[in-house]
């Protein structure tokens, strides 16, 4: 059943996200994505997505959310800053981690914050329908954010808020309710180039386009088994994912605030880990060690692998005194 709302029930459902703990919120129709589905497509064909076969799987859902829930008329896109002003080191004995992955796993706080948010809607506007997604649908999340307003599509391809750059973690909830929509971002990234310029891969092969095959953060956390010979192996000393384009961005220099929840904060150890200490972990410890933690995304294979590659481009091995 789809509910017509107006503007001042649009500011209370926004209201309701910032009082559940949403730093952003706003709202777009749910209608094709025509030109963002262009794109996508033309960076499938480019093979940029490199070894995720699914995303090529589900293209034609993510083009449209109201191929996601019948009647969708809209879509309510929160952001959720999760900044801690911690600098990553350099230092040949330990190892990087991106910021994201310092504290608890995301998908978990977000999606009980989205659910939490979805119960309301159905609560407070019965006969209406919901859906909830933190990085786990076939949304495009990051078109959808741009067009709700909560940022702009910055040249690394990572969502930029005014308000807090592009420390962000985003959660949709696709609803049956007719909402009116809020103005879509504008791009603030004019003639800057720092994020292409710093990328030690060359990922960023042109603005807005990224080749996953040649991404840090992809390369360290979705790649499975040994790389491709062509895969670049200057990581920089990044073992698990890479804030290199984030770290040099004006916005994130200049607007960059610490998160108010500190499960995003490091936990002990793991914003700089002795490269050699987490190179002798065991398969066996390695599901305990980062219970609740994104790094398990990696597996234990995959860290390993990681670790060997930072390892040999410093000159030194695992057993190394």
């Amino acid at each position: 059943m789809t509910k017509t709302a107006g503007r001042e029930t649009a500011e209370r459902i926004k209201r309701r996200g910032k009082e559940l703990g949403f730093d952003l919120v706003g709202i777009t129709a749910a209608e094709p994505l025509e030109r963002e589905s262009l794109h996508l497509q033309e960076w499938l064909d480019l093979g940029f997505h490199a070894s995720m076969g699914w995303m090529a799987r589900t293209v034609d859902k993510r083009g449209d959310p109201r191929k996601i829930l019948e009647g969708a008329r809209s879509v309510i896109v929160a952001g959720l800053n999760y900044y801690a002003p911690v600098a990553h080191r350099d230092d040949l004995e330990t190892g990087k981690i991106s910021r994201y992955a310092w504290g608890e796993d995301y998908h978990k706080i977000v999606l009980e914050k989205l659910e939490a948010y979805s119960v309301w809607l159905s609560e407070t506007y019965p006969g209406s329908s919901a859906l909830a997604y933190a990085d786990t649908g076939p949304l495009m999340e990051k078109a959808l954010a741009a067009k709700a307003g909560i940022g702009w599509l910055g040249k690394h391809t990572n969502i930029i808020s005014p308000e807090y750059g592009s420390w962000l973690f985003l959660g949709e909830i696709v609803t049956t309710l007719d909402v009116p929509p809020d103005e879509p971002a504008t791009d603030h990234c004019g003639s800057c180039s720092l994020c292409i310029d710093a990328c030690p891969t060359g990922a960023i092969v042109e603005p807005y386009v990224l080749d996953a095959g040649k991404c840090i953060s992809y390369l360290t956390i979705e790649h499975r088994g040994e790389f491709p010979e062509r895969a670049p192996r200057n990581f920089d000393g990044w073992i698990f994912g890479c804030d290199i384009c984030q770290d040099v961005c004006p916005w994130n220099q200049k607007f960059g605030r610490p998160t108010t929840d500190r499960r995003f904060f490091p936990k002990e150890g793991q914003e700089a880990p002795s490269l050699r200490e987490w190179a002798r972990m065991t398969a066996d410890e390695f599901p305990g060690r980062f219970a609740g933690s994104p790094i398990k995304r990696a597996k234990w294979e995959g860290l390993m692998r990681n670790i060997r590659i930072v390892l040999e481009g410093n000159g030194r091995t695992a057993s190394a005194p």
